[in-house]
């Protein structure tokens, strides 16, 4: 499914479009002056699980009953304030958000996200170069807290944006009792059949490095007999999550883009069914994606064969 522009909308978008799905971190001012003004109860939790924790920030609802909670996977950027304000805004629909800092030990010092400098492309380094392993063992740990929130009402999500996205579809082949996986301009993984909630994406239509890859998942997910309903985003770019509510943003498409798929993913989130399964076994089988190897969202990771060592935390 694609979403289309009027074409005066997508002259001037054409016209105007530059890589506003890259802007410096710096440029995140307004997303921290969003959060900081937010009514809702915010909070961090560190999540023990063998010898790491990993530092999460949760966002509770003001709402009268039990909630469905949202694992969120940050950018390739680690937990920026516009992650924080992301699950901000998804709080304020009525969910309980998670959202861990997968760079947790990893930074500066044994520090997370935040220990490292705010311009430079260190943090993306590092982010690509976390452990597939790590990143799974973390979730399952952003899981396992959710699944003991009294204010939950046992439905449990993930969602990711960009790199994360990629994580997102990743998790869901791993983890067998979620709802559903929300996808956000990321890639499939190699092998789909383990997957077992439905799986939606969400892409750009100016993003043919990730969009070259949902055919061959769409062919591996519908012979492996999942659920994935991927929409495409008519004239946005990249990151149009971010870029969409960014005030210097100059292309259109990514505030549509934005704006449609904020709608989206609230209704699906609202509709979303609990999870049939109430075991996370894991299990291996044979139908892959046709694409030789999926592109990584944002930017490339480090082989998954070649870990990142653990640092040592504070």
């Amino acid at each position: 499914m694609t979403i289309t522009l009027p074409n005066a909308l997508k002259l001037l978008a054409a016209a105007l479009l530059v890589p506003a799905g890259v802007a410096p971190l710096h440029a995140q001012d307004w997303a921290k002056t969003r959060l900081d003004a937010s009514p809702r109860h915010h909070e961090y939790v560190p999540l023990k699980h063998g010898d790491r924790t990993v530092q999460a920030f949760v966002v509770y609802p003001e709402v009268k009953t039990k909630a469905p909670v949202i694992i969120l996977i940050h950018e390739i950027f680690g937990l920026s304030d516009w992650a924080k304000e992301m699950a901000d805004e998804l709080a304020g629909q009525g969910f309980i958000v998670v959202a861990p800092d997968l760079l947790t030990g990893f930074g500066p010092n044994g520090g997370g996200s935040d220990a490292f400098p705010s311009t430079g492309d260190d943090r993306t380094k590092a982010v690509s170069g976390l452990d597939p392993a790590v990143v799974n063992a973390d979730l399952d740990a952003a899981a396992d807290y959710a699944k003991k929130i009294p204010a939950a009402n046992g439905k449990i999500a993930v969602a990711g944006f960009c790199w994360g996205g990629s994580k997102s579809f990743a998790f869901a082949a791993h983890r067998k009792d979620l709802s559903a996986a929300f996808v956000f301009y990321g890639t499939g993984p190699s092998d789909v059949t383990t997957i077992t909630a439905p799986v939606y994406g969400f892409y750009a239509g100016n993003d043919a490095r990730v969009g070259a890859t949902v055919p061959g998942t769409t062919e591996a997910m519908k012979a492996a007999g999942k659920k994935y309903d991927p929409v495409t985003y008519d004239g946005a770019g990249h990151g149009f999550m971010r870029a969409g509510e960014d005030p210097n943003n100059n292309n259109p498409a990514n505030k549509t883009a934005r704006d449609q798929a904020f709608t989206r993913l609230v209704t699906l989130i609202k509709e979303m069914k609990s999870s049939p399964m109430a075991s996370n076994a894991s299990h291996k089988s044979s139908v892959v994606a046709k694409s030789t190897k999926p592109a990584m969202s944002c930017h490339d990771e480090k082989s998954a064969g070649m870990p990142t060592e653990m640092a040592a935390m504070k």
